[in-house]
């Protein structure tokens, strides 16, 4: 038993030995494992890191492509905008109704006649030809420069078949709009934050539409200066007009006469009362209702710009000049009665230099003006009507200056009236508010200048009302002006006006050749108008050379002034020697067409009567035009169409 018990603690001797080695043997195995794991998860964290650095890369890469992208894109909106805004303002804005050969001056070719697309893209590279920012604020950094390289160059060419003009159902022979159209290839490099650039080419086609526009007034109340030329009676078959190019609205109650001594060409449009023109070919007179006419091998075919209307309602003429007479006393010229103002009304508003009235029992002559002296004027000597009346015949000289006030001078219009041996002189000054009058050694300082009050709102306007004949009215001498800036007026005789030397304006409100066109730069709101509703308009030079020039609108128009009248002609005429060349900036307005000794004579209408609502000489005769229609020319209308792109493709740099 005690062997057994010593065998068996051997053995569990020997079994703890065997234990422990294998223990001993198994250390180290955990840090191994530890160890492992660790570069595992470094390898793994490796991989991860690279591979979102790659992706970091790739998006960074990809987020400046496309910045650079959307700015070389921005750049191509700048550029095609650029594109049409170059063309739309090279466009021809002459006011035109429609446009070819035989349109009117600045009419006869299209509106973008010589336009070339090189020059603008040019225009271009030079101011997008370096990186400039397509953010004004900033805050997204993207910029963009026009490209031009061996891969893409701009060009900016006429479509084939381009310009496309639209004929007009209004004047034949014309065109009264055009269509433009262009192929592009624009080439724009953007950049974003990083050096990285793309290239973005874009290739398509703009177009332009330019169309002329017109207004067409038709107004209750018109007034005859609205006319280049008006001729009340002109019958069938008279005699022929002489030829030439007439500017401004014309119209006749009766017929036009054409002939075949040279071309007629009217800018503006013409109308008559007569169903039928008149066509002269020698000694032969043929009628017809056609804007030309053909016989014996010869035709006869005036130029309408605006058109030609037959059959048109007459214009109604004024029977007297009471409304003018009236305006002196008062301002206004409407309403005061049917009849002329008699001794009695002249008597309650007018007085001489000396302050004494007009007699009741009439005058024979003298100057006087409507002033208030009473205790119930606003101020002692203050002017309260429309002008200045002069009693008899009279000579007048118009001329200007202005009053030495300083820092800034005021400018002045005088009228000097002779009648025999005595002198008035009459100084208006608007910008001080005065009126000087001077006779002798008296002088009469009055408050206030003569005004318009027929609309309710006074401005500062003059009638010089002759009751007699004005046997002189001129200027202070050939070539110098002799209506000041500002003035405002109208001289009405009660027979003859005889002008006896030049009429300027300081400015002229229009270019003095058949173009025609306004001068908006001199435009003062000077005006002048002539007019007799008993007399004629009779011309005499007195200079060298035998020329004249009057810068008004003429009126000789009476309703009950016949072609048969034999005490007047109602018209124009000309005295001893005649005028060689007599030029109008206004227009003329005659009862009858007659022969004068005018060896040419140059009519420049004042478009100013017809561009500006209401402007005309103050109290210059109106008529009612209820169906005559004053066609004016506008500047045309430009719109753009939506740009087609044909093609867009982007090029990494």
């Amino acid at each position: 038993m005690f062997s057994r018990l010593v065998s068996s603690s051997i053995s569990r001797a020997n079994c703890n030995k065997t234990a422990r080695a294998l223990r001993n043997r198994e250390r180290g195995i955990a840090l191994f494992i530890t160890l492992l794991l660790l570069s595992i998860v470094s390898l793994l964290g490796l991989a991860m890191m690279l591979s979102v650095n790659s992706d970091m890369m790739i998006n960074g890469y990809y987020g400046n492509f496309r910045g650079s992208f959307y700015a070389a894109d921005s750049g191509l909106t700048i550029l095609r905008q650029s594109l049409l805004n170059q063309a739309s303002a090279s466009v021809n804005m002459t006011p035109c109704l429609a446009w070819g050969s035989t349109g009117a001056t600045g009419c006869t070719s299209d509106p973008l006649n010589g336009f070339n697309g090189s020059s603008v893209i040019t225009s271009l590279q030079s101011t997008y030809g370096s990186f400039t920012s397509v953010n004004s604020s900033s805050s997204w950094p993207g910029s963009f420069e026009m490209a031009a390289s061996s891969s893409c160059s701009n060009t900016f060419t006429p479509a084939t078949g381009s310009p496309v003009g639209h004929p007009s159902s209004s004047y034949p022979g014309l065109y009264d709009s055009y269509t433009y159209t262009w192929n592009y290839t624009l080439c724009s490099t953007g950049r974003a934050q990083s050096l990285q650039q793309v290239l973005v080419k874009e290739t398509g086609a703009v177009s332009l539409t330019v169309a002329a526009q017109t207004s067409t007034t038709q107004t209750v109340q018109a007034s005859f200066a609205s006319f280049g030329i008006f001729i009340d009676n002109f019958t069938s078959c008279n005699a022929p007009l002489v030829a030439g190019t007439i500017t401004g609205p014309v119209f006749t109650n009766g017929s036009w006469n054409w002939g075949t001594s040279g071309s007629y060409v009217y800018t503006d449009p013409v109308g008559q009362s007569g169903s039928k023109a008149s066509y002269w070919f020698g000694n032969t007179c043929k009628q017809s209702a056609t804007s030309s006419y053909s016989y014996g091998g010869q035709t006869i075919k005036p130029t309408f710009q605006q058109g030609f209307n037959l059959g048109q309602p007459t214009v109604t003429l004024p029977s007297n000049d009471f409304s003018q007479k009236w305006a002196v006393l008062d301002g206004i010229g409407t309403g005061e009665g049917s009849s002329s103002p008699n001794n009695s009304n002249l008597n309650a508003h007018l007085k001489n230099i000396n302050g004494t009235s007009y007699p009741t029992s009439g005058a024979s002559s003298g100057v006087y003006l409507p002033y208030c002296t009473g205790s119930g004027c606003s101020a002692p000597n203050t002017v309260n009507g429309g002008g200045i009346y002069v009693e008899g015949d009279a000579s007048v000289t118009l001329s200007i200056g202005n009053d030495g006030a300083s820092p800034t001078p005021h400018l002045t219009q005088t009228y000097t009236i002779k009648q025999g041996s005595t002198t008035t002189t009459i100084t208006t000054n608007i910008g001080a508010n005065t009126t000087t009058v001077q006779s002798g050694s008296t002088t009469l300082n009055l408050t206030g200048v003569p005004e318009n009050l027929a609309t309710g709102t006074a401005s500062p306007a003059t009638l010089l009302y002759v009751d007699g004949d004005i046997t002189g009215l001129t200027g202070p001498g050939q070539g110098k002006a002799g209506i000041q800036d500002y003035s405002q007026i109208s001289i009405v005789a009660n027979g003859d006006i005889d002008v006896t030397g030049d009429l300027i304006y300081a400015h002229e409100p229009v270019t003095l050749n058949t173009s025609d066109t306004l001068v908006s730069a001199n435009d003062y709101n000077q005006v002048l108008g002539l007019f007799t509703a008993n007399g004629d308009v009779v011309l005499t030079s007195p200079y060298s050379n035998n020329n004249l020039e009057t810068d008004a609108s003429i009126a000789t128009i009476n309703s009950n002034c016949t072609s048969s009248s034999s005490s007047s002609i109602c018209g124009i005429a000309t005295g001893s020697g005649g005028v060689n060349t007599w030029t109008i900036v206004g227009g003329r307005i005659e009862s009858n067409a007659h022969g004068v000794s005018i060896s040419q004579a140059n009519t420049y209408f004042d478009r100013r009567f017809t561009s500006k609502p209401g402007f005309a000489p103050p109290w210059f005769p109106s008529t009612s035009l209820p169906a005559v229609d004053i066609q004016n020319a506008q500047a045309p209308a430009v719109t753009a169409a939506q740009p087609q792109r044909l093609s867009w493709v982007s090029y990494p740099q």
